[in-house]
């Protein structure tokens, strides 16, 4: 069996005191601007959605981020597959495909993606 990805070994609050991305209030903002330069972002905000994770910032979402995202997206069974789909279609400029379900899903995730960016630059 193929050995799976530790995103975690990766996560920039690994060397870090993670202590200071479980905060409230006002302090949550140093928090999400900490996130922003991790390379396990979509990973850790996949985890965080798809466990249901109730505090701190995961992924550079505070809790009401995630709660309104989730809310807004019911139909999602995998937020891993979804955010990381939509990241690695992105990068790969995969939006030249043609068939009607690869359209469907380009949609789904763009929406994803855009509804995600809209919850960190709001906040």
């Amino acid at each position: 069996m193929a050995e799976r990805w530790n995103w975690r070994n990766a996560a920039r609050c690994r060397t870090d005191d993670a202590d200071e991305l479980f905060v409230t209030g006002a302090q949550q903002r140093e928090a999400r601007e900490f996130c922003r330069a991790c390379p396990v972002r979509t990973e850790c905000l996949a985890h965080a959605l798809d466990e249901g994770v109730e505090f701190g910032v995961w992924g550079g979402m505070t809790e009401r981020e995630r709660r309104a995202l989730l809310r807004s997206r019911p139909d999602v069974t995998s937020w891993h597959d979804l955010l990381t789909g939509a990241r690695t279609a992105y990068y790969a400029g995969d939006e030249h495909e043609h068939s009607a379900t690869g359209l469907a899903r380009a949609a789904e995730l763009a929406v994803a993606e855009r509804t995600a960016q809209r919850l960190h630059e709001s906040a």
